[in-house]
């Protein structure tokens, strides 16, 4: 059974948080290196682990090309009250059905950092449009691999702050 911490008015499994990756992440260092770098999935899931560490959660990183079966794992996060770091990749322009798995995440009061490795702003005209951006609690883009850094430290901080409140 998860220990969970009660934090004000929310309410969060104790020191876990999720990392979602979604379609083609799998193929990291392999795809387009000169836009999402040459690290594959491996060290990126080193990389969550000790950084999550750094701020005293255990981190489960996830990806999967099935967009069923990442929206399932939002409704997880929901179930398990654990805070997600998502990088919704390709589904980020158009998964409506993503988006409405997601927003269960924020208004249930868990943190949801969306990330991308890549700028998409500077990116393709189609790849400026999230569906995502709107309903996460804050979007990370740009900052390759350090930006899951950067969103497990926000995560930390929010619920440090909701902790104090």
């Amino acid at each position: 059974m998860t220990q969970a911490i009660q934090t004000g008015t929310a309410h969060f499994a104790a020191n876990k948080i999720v990392v979602v990756n979604g379609p083609n992440l799998g193929r990291l260092g392999v795809r387009e290196p000169d836009v999402y770098g040459h690290q594959d999935l491996k060290q990126l899931r080193q990389l969550c682990v000790a950084w999550a560490k750094e701020y005293g959660f255990e981190v489960d990183v996830r990806q999967s090309d099935d967009e069923a079966e990442v929206i399932g794992w939002m409704h997880q996060a929901v179930d398990r009250r654990t805070p997600v770091v998502l990088n919704p990749a390709a589904f980020t322009h158009y998964s409506y059905g993503l988006r409405d798995a997601a927003v269960q995440v924020t208004d249930a009061g868990l943190p949801l950092m969306e990330v991308h490795i890549s700028n998409p702003a500077g990116r393709e005209s189609f790849r400026r449009l999230s569906v995502i951006s709107p309903i996460a609690t804050g979007t990370i883009t740009g900052m390759g691999f350090y930006g899951y850094k950067l969103a497990i430290e926000s995560i930390a901080v929010l619920i440090q702050a909701s902790q104090q409140a």
